[in-house]
């Protein structure tokens, strides 16, 4: 057999350990899909010497800025920035965020080299300002790399990245922290179970989340993480985001249940990535990760458009203090007639995150303005979203999560006309606690997107070709963007001076009538929900919240 090809960088027991030398030497493929199936099943996962080539060949291939660095370059500038000093010694650069470098398989030599070419991509990309994976990423390659140059310009490539389309590694706090809050979009979407543990176990649920790129850019071990890395650099950022969730789905699976075993969840997590061997394999890993339907690209866009926006006009760009959930509902000065803090903090963590960061804001009480559906739409006008709670007089507790301000309603010349996008929601909490979302996330093979999602401003990006519509579907677009088979999925919500209506097709989730005094409730189409409670029932109070950004109070 052909010797690895293990470079001085490398513990070769380690390695051997790691990773066995079994595979193939060749790859000939060029076809796009083609290389994803292979990469996915890990065609030169066992094979040090290809997989060398091929990183090679992927990272040649990215579209880059025009100047940047190159082999040349790091030999020009190492001795220079690292001088005398002794390379196991160095200091690393404030972007890494004082993240430790993994060692994996390297040896001291090895170690040191990283060092190295971190204080060089410092150098040549002062532009970076926080970049916590970069270590585990720079550690890897050097695996797969003939020197420190070669793995300097691959790791610069990686970083120099200009297609506006293709996202590889978060370069800033705000690009980062962004990306955390979209993680906890997706597992709030795609995990409920998991986030229902989370939010259980943790009083910092944003926290637990803010910590979902460490799982990967560290503390996975190394044949885990070549594994993930083959596949992102066929298929780009997404990848990370689903085997992160796969990676939560399989910690619920092991721990619900169960004691912790520190004192944080947070904690608990890290050691179950480390010693994740002991659960499953690589391979099944990176199949449940792909079992996930996602939403894909242009939902992870949209989101973390979303949610830049959203740090931005709260100021946060650079690296401070999270505001985390529990911290959002306030005991001393949250005031509900219908739900309590920790109910309203249960609430909280279904919200989209970016107004997971603000505060609630009491727009209406029937208790306080009157029983009167006009009062109702006078008082909410003005704010998106909003919550909708309802306590009935069984003393039974539901609500609605509301994408879209109610002045939408005035659009239908005083005719009933529904009106919302896929992020409504709606839910009970007593007796017993239940989410239901829009039955499109849960079931994308419903529809299929129009043309005109093409062109629609509010999501400037580019079309995609793929014939699979789970592939472009986005609860932030408009109903009108889909071909549904009738128009009952698309109900969330409608307002008349007679009555107040969330959900149809067959039914309505909740219709509230204009005196505010009754309501009904039963399965509907839209969100193919369970009656959230009695189904004729008497209203005891309605409360409608808004969300305040903290910075305005």
């Amino acid at each position: 057999m052909d010797s690895p090809g293990y470079n001085c960088f490398v513990d070769r027991d380690k390695m051997d350990a790691a990773i066995q030398d079994l595979g193939p030497k060749e790859l000939s493929c060029t076809d796009l899909q083609e290389l994803k199936q292979l990469a996915r099943q890990g065609y030169w996962a066992q094979s040090h010497a290809l997989r060398g080539k091929v990183y090679q060949r992927l990272i040649r291939d990215i579209p880059c800025r025009t100047v940047t660095p190159d082999a040349s370059v790091y030999s020009d500038i190492v001795g220079k920035i690292v001088g005398k000093h002794s390379s196991s010694c160095l200091p690393l650069p404030e972007f890494v965020d004082n993240t430790q470098v993994p060692s994996y398989c390297l040896n001291a030599r090895g170690e040191g080299a990283v060092r190295k070419i971190l204080l060089c991509i410092a150098n040549q990309f002062p532009d970076i300002s926080f970049c916590p994976a970069l270590p585990a990423v720079v550690a890897l390659l050097l695996h797969y790399s003939i020197d420190e140059a070669e793995c300097f310009e691959k790791a610069c490539r990686i970083l120099a990245c200009n297609d506006p389309g293709r996202r590889l590694i978060d370069q800033s706090f705000l690009a980062f922290e962004s990306s955390c809050m979209t993680f906890g979009d997706l597992v709030n979407k795609y995990c409920q179970a998991a986030h229902k543990l989370m939010v259980a176990v943790s009083e910092d649920i944003l926290q637990v989340y803010a910590d979902w790129q460490r799982w990967l850019f560290g503390e996975l071990p190394l044949c885990y993480f070549a594994r993930v890395f083959d596949v992102f650099l066929v298929e780009g950022y997404k990848v990370l985001y689903r085997v992160a969730l796969a990676i939560l789905k399989f910690f619920h699976k092991v721990r619900a249940g169960q004691p912790l075993e520190s004192d944080s969840v947070k904690q608990d997590i890290r050691m179950f990535v480390k010693d994740i061997a002991k659960t499953v394999s690589p391979e099944k890993l990176l199949e449940k990760a792909f079992a996930i339907r996602l939403f894909s690209r242009k939902e992870i866009q949209l989101l973390q458009m979303a949610n830049e926006k959203a740090l931005k006009q709260k100021g946060i760009t650079v690296k401070q203090k999270r505001q985390f959930v529990h911290l959002a509902v306030h005991a001393e000065n949250f005031r509900s007639e219908i739900v309590s803090v920790r109910e309203m903090r249960d609430i909280w963590s279904w919200v989209p995150e970016r107004f997971a960061l603000c505060q609630p804001l009491l727009l209406f009480s029937s208790l306080q303005h009157g029983y009167s559906l006009a009062r109702f739409y006078f008082q909410c006008e003005g704010h998106e979203p909003t919550l909708l709670l309802i306590k009935t007089t069984q003393k039974e507790v539901c609500g609605a999560y509301l994408s879209t301000d109610w002045s939408e309603r005035n659009k239908f010349g005083g005719k009933l006309g529904f009106f919302g996008t896929g992020e409504c929601f709606v839910f009970r909490l007593q007796p017993e606690v239940q989410r239901y979302e829009w039955v499109v996330i849960k079931h994308p093979e419903l529809t299929k997107p129009t043309p005109l999602m093409a062109a629609e401003p509010s999501a400037p990006l580019s079309h995609s070709t793929s014939s699979d519509p789970a592939d472009r579907l986005s609860p932030f677009l408009a109903t009108r963007h889909f071909n549904l088979p009738s128009k009952t999925e698309s109900m969330f919500m409608a307002g008349g001076s007679d009555c107040l209506i969330v959900g149809g097709g067959g039914g309505q989730a909740l219709y509230i009538d204009g005196d505010l005094n009754r309501g009904r409730t039963s399965h509907c189409d839209t969100f193919n929900n369970q009656p959230l409670c009695s189904e004729n029932f008497l209203i005891a109070a309605v409360e409608a919240w808004g969300f305040q950004d903290p910075d305005t109070q």
